[in-house]
C-alpha cells in the first residue's frame, strides 16, 4: 500500500530499523504511514486495526492505547503545519496511532501471525532488564562515504516474520492464480457446453422436420413448396391481425421462405419495421400463437430461430 509522507529530504536521523519492515513485521500488512518532520510515525487506526482483526477500531484504542499516542489527523498536521494529505481516505477527523500505539495495539492482538514480533519485543525487554541495554549488531556491508551513517542488521526475529509474510503472500498469490485459471477454464467448458447443446438441438429440429410429413391435398398429392404469396395468404385468411402484426409478418415470411429459418435479433427486425423491441415481441408471439411460425431454439450470437408451422 502506498504510504503517504511528509519526510522532508534531509536533516533526518538515521532509523536503525526501516520502519515500513519493522510494521510490516509486527502486522503483516503495508498499512499507510504517514512520517513527521521530527521522524515520528503515525498511522490510521483503522488501517491497523483491520489488519490485526479489531472489528472495533474505537473500542480497541481505549482499551488498549493511551490518549498520549492517539489523535486526529488534523490536530497531528497542524502541530507541525502541515497540510492534510490529499484523498477521500485521509479525512481531518481520521483518527491516528503513533508507533508505540501501534505496537500496543500487536501486543494485545491474538492472532497467530503476531506471535514472532511479539516474542521478539519480549527478548528486547528481557535483555534491557537483564543487561541494562539492547544494541543491534552492525551490519556486514556498511555505507561508504564521509559523514555516511552506521547501518544495522535488522534483527533475525524481525527478518524471520518479513520472510514467513513473503512466503505466504507469494502462495496467497499463486491460490489466487490458480483459481482465475480454474474459473476461466470452466466458463470455456460452460460455453463449449452451450454451443453443444445448441447445434443438438438444431439437428434434433433439423431431423424433425424430416420425419414430419408434408402437407397433402385432398386429392393426395404433396402440396407445392410454399411461397412468400401463399405462406402471407395462408396467414391472412387463418387470423385478423394489427397493422404491426402485419407490419412484422411482411418482413419475415420472405426470409422463412427463401432461407427456411429466420435467424435475425429483434433489434434488426425492430429497425427494419419502425417498431419498438417490445412490439416485434409481442407480434412474433402473437404469429406463434395462431401457428404461422414455431420456435426453433436461439442461435449462437442469441438471436431467436424461428422456421414456418407447415401442419
Amino acid at each position: 500500500m502506498n504510504e503517504p509522507s511528509n519526510r522532508p529530504n534531509s536533516g533526518m536521523r538515521q532509523e536503525a530499523i526501516d520502519v515500513s519492515d519493522f510494521v510490516y513485521a509486527a502486522t503483516g500488512a503495508r498499512v499507510r504511514r504517514l512520517t513527521m518532520p521530527d521522524g515520528g510515525h503515525w498511522f490510521p487506526a483503522v488501517d491497523v486495526c483491520k489488519e490485526l482483526g479489531y472489528t472495533t477500531p474505537r473500542k480497541a484504542l481505549l482499551d488498549h492505547v493511551p490518549e498520549e499516542h492517539r489523535n486526529n489527523l488534523e490536530t497531528v498536521t497542524g502541530s507541525h503545519c502541515l497540510g492534510i494529505p490529499a484523498g477521500r481516505s485521509w479525512r481531518r477527523d481520521l483518527q491516528l496511532i503513533d508507533l508505540q500505539g501501534l505496537i500496543l495495539l500487536v501486543n494485545a492482538c491474538t492472532k497467530p501471525a503476531c506471535a514472532p514480533f511479539k516474542q521478539w519485543v519480549a527478548e528486547v525487554i528481557e535483555t534491557v532488564q537483564r543487561e541494562g541495554s539492547y544494541s543491534l549488531d552492525e551490519a556486514e556491508v556498511q555505507p561508504s562515504g564521509p559523514g555516511a551513517p552506521l547501518a544495522y542488521a535488522m534483527p533475525a526475529q524481525v527478518a524471520d516474520a518479513i520472510v514467513r509474510l513473503e512466503a505466504h503472500n507469494l502462495q496467497l498469490d499463486e491460490q489466487l492464480a490458480d483459481g482465475q485459471r480454474a474459473s476461466i477454464a470452466l466458463q470455456r467448458e460452460m460455453l463449449a457446453t452451450q454451443q453443444a447443446m445448441t447445434r443438438a438441438m438444431e439437428r434434433i429440429a433439423d431431423r424433425f422436420d424430416t420425419l414430419v410429413p408434408r402437407p397433402r391435398t385432398s386429392s393426395g398429392h404433396p402440396t407445392a413448396a410454399p411461397t412468400t404469396e401463399s405462406v402471407l395468404a395462408d396467414w391472412r385468411q387463418r387470423l385478423s391481425v394489427t397493422e404491426d402484426v402485419w407490419t412484422v409478418a411482411l418482413v419475415i415470411a420472405p426470409v422463412l421462405v427463401e432461407k427456411g429459418e429466420l435467424r435475425e435479433p429483434l433489434e434488426s427486425i425492430a429497425a427494419r419495421t419502425g417498431l419498438t423491441v417490445r412490439r416485434v415481441n409481442e407480434c412474433l408471439r402473437l404469429l406463434r400463437t395462431h401457428a404461422c411460425i414455431r420456435s426453433r431454439g436461439g442461435a449462437e450470437d442469441g438471436a431467436p430461430v424461428y422456421v414456418l408451422h407447415q401442419v
